[in-house]
């Protein structure tokens, strides 16, 4: 993206969530989340045949003409009367399928979403992750913070060369892989509950989370793309902004929203929790309070699988 540079990305790292705590640590995490999970169990069914007949209603009907049985077409009745050994006088109704459909969740894991933003956050991605599978769509979720606080590596090594100005992003990115898209629900639960552990909750810089989001969608071979993006506030990352401009992040934001929405044909959604994101995302909503997530998730995601 123009003007915007990485002073030292050796120590970028995506990781799969399993490969960051041990199996212990990963039970423990999962049997949290499925404590939170108790209230909503008859959520997942309600939300997922609620999804069924959405997808129901929008599949296309089409006529299979010059057919020798089914429904009679009238404009055919010519061809009869003009050669009445003809019989392909018929039409038969066919359903098209549904357009194939799958949707990435990609969630902002820094330090202000701790505690019950991003509990609820987990509820949320867990609940669709179900409910989506059970209508055939395929669902991806994943996370992004940075690998520590202040910089971490690349802003010692800045330091030590002697602080020249203007050098880009100084922290290191951890994007996590929660659930990929073709791991099927049950597979990834236990990597789920890993968005419970607070300590991995560090910065965030947006703008090359969404750009890595998109390019593990570009090569995807369904015809309908929807990204969410759930974020709670602007891009933060206080070394790289402490040795650039101020707007640094944000600028380099709008310009990856502005290109995907121009150059792709994902379906770029954002929900901005106790923030207004509209100055990045153009189709986006902003919430009040954290516990309004799941119901505009689900209040809003047939209108985007339109």
């Amino acid at each position: 993206m123009r003007n915007y540079q990485v002073y030292d990305s050796s120590h970028d790292r995506v990781v799969d969530a399993r490969k960051l705590v041990d199996a212990a640590e990963l039970n423990r995490l999962r049997l949290r989340l499925d404590g939170e999970l108790l209230p909503y169990r008859g959520l997942v069914t309600r939300l997922a045949h609620r999804l069924q007949r959405l997808l129901l209603a929008r599949q296309r009907r089409n006529w299979s003409l010059d057919q020798e049985e089914g429904l009679l077409d009238a404009s055919r009745l010519a061809r009869l009367v003009a050669a009445p050994n003809r019989t392909e006088i018929f039409r038969i109704e066919e359903e098209g399928l549904f357009p194939q459909t799958c949707v990435t969740l990609l969630f902002d894991n820094s330090g202000s979403m701790r505690g019950h933003p991003i509990t609820v956050a987990a509820l949320c991605a867990d609940i669709l992750a179900r409910a989506l599978e059970r209508c055939g769509i395929k669902v991806e979720i994943l996370g992004f913070t940075t690998a520590d606080w202040e910089g971490g590596t690349p802003a010692e090594r800045w330091a030590q060369a002697g602080s020249p100005p203007s050098p880009g992003r100084l922290n290191s990115l951890r994007h996590i892989v929660y659930k990929s898209m073709d791991t099927p629900w049950r597979r990834a639960r236990l990597s789920l509950g890993l968005m419970l552990k607070e300590d991995l909750l560090k910065e965030n810089i947006d703008g090359e989370a969404l750009w890595w989001a998109c390019q593990r969608l570009t090569g995807r071979a369904e015809a309908r793309r929807l990204l969410i993006v759930v974020s709670d506030g602007a891009p933060m990352d206080k070394a790289t902004l402490t040795a650039n401009p101020r707007s640094y992040l944000d600028q380099h934001l709008q310009q990856v929203v502005s290109w995907v929405e121009k150059n792709t044909d994902i379906q770029l959604r954002a929900i901005g929790i106790g923030h207004q994101i509209g100055r990045y995302y153009r189709n986006s909503i902003s919430l009040r309070q954290v516990d309004d997530l799941g119901t505009t998730l689900a209040n809003h995601l047939g209108a985007w699988l339109d």
